[in-house]
C-alpha cells in the first residue's frame, strides 16, 4: 500500500456540525489523527459532542463554533470567524464535511485563498432547485470525495452539465473500518458475555443503527414473524442497538410491531452500545435492511471484519460492500419475504458454513475497506492540491 505522505509543518481544518457520532464524525477523527501521524496539526471546527475527548486523543484540537446552524446570518458570521481562524493558525487545507457548515468553508476558502475539500458523505434530496442549489456546495470544492462509487454516481446524475461542478475533481475513497477495532482476536470472552447472555440461546441476529424509518427496523420485525411461522422450531433471538432518544415515536412503534406480532422474548430493542465489536461478535448474522440507499454502510464491512455473515439490501454502497452469496446475502429493499428467506439460508448452512462466509467477509473488508487505505488516499489528495498551489 502507498504509504502516507509527508504533512510537516501543514495545518489541516475540518469542519463538522457536531460530533456526536456517525460515520462522518468518525473518519473526521480517523484522518485528523492520521494527519497529525503524518506530521501535520489537524483542527478540527464543529459544535461539540461526545466524540470531542476522543478526537484530542487522537492529536487534533478542537474548536467550538456553532457551524451547525442554518441561519444564513450565523453562516456568514462563521465565514468571517473561519477565515480569520484560517489566517490565525496558517490553516493549508479546508475539509468540509456537511452542509450548512461547508458554505461558511467555503468563503472562508475562496477569501483566503486556501484549498478547499469536500466529502459526500450521503446522498442529499434535491427535489427542489432551490435544494440542489443548497446542496451544491459539496461540488464546490478543489476537490470533491465521494465515499462509494454509488455517490459518485449519484452525484454525476444531480450535477452533470452545471457549470459549477467539474467531474474531473471528483474521486472515490471508500469508507475504511478500522480492523484493529473491529478484530475478533481483540475482543474477549469478557466483553462478548453480557451480549451473549442478552441473545440468550438460539440463532443470534443483530441489527445495529439508528432508529429511524428508512434503516428497516420494521422489515426486520415482519422478516422474524415469517421465519418464525416457517421455522417455530428454531429459537430465534433479534437485538436491535441504536440510539432510543432521537425519536421515541418512532422507537414506541416498533415495540407495538413486535407485539402484535407476538415477538415478545424474540426481537428486543436496545439502546446504543460503545462496544459495537462485541455485539458483532455475539451474533450469528448482522442484517443491514435499509430502505433507502446506504451511501456507503459500514455495518457491512465491520460486521465483515468480525467475521460475520450479512444479510444488506441490494442498492447502495451495499453492492459494492456485500459480495452476494459470498460474503453475505443481498436482499430486495422492503422485502420481509426475502429477508426471511436470507435467514433461512444462513441458519441452514450450519455454524461451519457461517463461518466460512464470515472468513470471506473478513478478507474482502481487509484487502478493499480499511481506515489505512483511506486516509492514505484523503492525505494524497491534500499533497496534490498543495502541490497545485504551490
Amino acid at each position: 500500500m502507498t504509504s502516507a505522505p509527508d504533512m510537516t509543518g501543514r495545518t489541516l481544518l475540518q469542519v463538522i456540525p457536531k460530533l456526536k457520532g456517525g460515520g462522518a464524525e468518525r473518519t473526521t477523527l480517523e484522518v485528523g489523527a492520521a494527519f497529525v501521524r503524518a506530521g501535520g496539526t489537524s483542527l478540527v471546527v464543529s459544535s461539540g459532542g461526545g466524540m470531542v475527548e476522543e478526537l484530542e486523543q487522537g492529536g487534533s484540537e478542537h474548536i467550538a463554533m456553532p457551524v451547525e446552524s442554518k441561519n444564513p446570518l450565523l453562516l456568514a458570521q462563521n465565514a468571517r470567524d473561519l477565515a480569520d481562524l484560517v489566517k490565525e493558525r496558517g490553516v493549508n487545507i479546508i475539509h468540509a464535511r456537511s452542509r450548512a457548515p461547508a458554505w461558511s468553508a467555503f468563503f472562508a476558502a475562496r477569501r483566503t485563498g486556501t484549498p478547499f475539500v469536500t466529502t459526500y458523505h450521503g446522498t442529499y434530496g434535491a427535489k427542489t432547485a432551490i435544494k440542489r442549489r443548497y446542496n451544491s456546495v459539496m461540488v464546490r470544492g478543489d476537490a470533491v470525495i465521494a465515499n462509494s462509487a454509488f455517490t459518485a454516481q449519484h452525484v454525476r446524475k444531480q450535477y452533470e452539465g452545471l457549470p459549477y461542478f467539474d467531474g474531473s475533481r471528483m474521486v472515490t475513497i471508500p469508507r475504511g473500518a478500522d480492523l484493529e477495532r473491529f478484530d475478533p482476536a481483540s475482543v474477549g470472552e469478557e466483553r462478548i458475555r453480557p451480549f451473549s447472555l442478552r441473545f440468550g440461546e438460539g440463532f443470534k441476529v443483530v441489527m445495529p443503527g439508528r432508529f429511524t424509518g428508512w434503516k428497516g427496523q420494521g422489515v426486520l420485525i415482519e422478516a422474524a414473524r415469517l421465519f418464525r411461522e416457517e421455522r417455530p422450531d428454531v429459537p430465534l433471538r433479534v437485538l436491535m442497538a441504536g440510539r432510543m432518544d432521537e425519536k421515541p415515536d418512532y422507537v414506541d412503534g416498533l415495540r407495538r410491531r413486535i407485539a402484535e406480532a407476538g415477538l415478545q422474548g424474540v426481537v428486543e430493542l436496545m439502546p446504543a452500545t460503545d462496544d459495537v465489536p462485541a455485539l458483532l461478535a455475539a451474533s450469528d448474522v448482522v442484517v443491514s435492511a435499509s430502505t433507502d440507499p446506504e451511501a456507503f454502510g459500514r455495518v457491512a464491512i465491520e460486521a465483515s471484519a468480525m467475521g460475520k455473515p450479512v444479510i444488506a439490501t441490494a442498492h447502495g454502497g451495499s453492492l459494492e460492500t456485500v459480495l452476494d452469496g459470498e460474503t453475505g446475502y443481498l436482499v430486495p429493499p422492503g422485502d420481509a419475504e426475502a429477508l426471511a428467506k436470507a435467514l433461512g439460508k444462513l441458519h441452514a448452512l450450519g455454524a461451519e458454513g457461517r463461518r466460512a462466509m464470515g472468513e470471506r467477509g473478513t478478507q474482502h473488508a481487509g484487502q478493499k475497506f480499511t481506515i489505512e487505505a483511506m486516509t492514505t488516499s484523503t492525505l494524497l489528495v491534500y499533497e496534490r492540491l498543495l502541490g497545485q498551489k504551490g
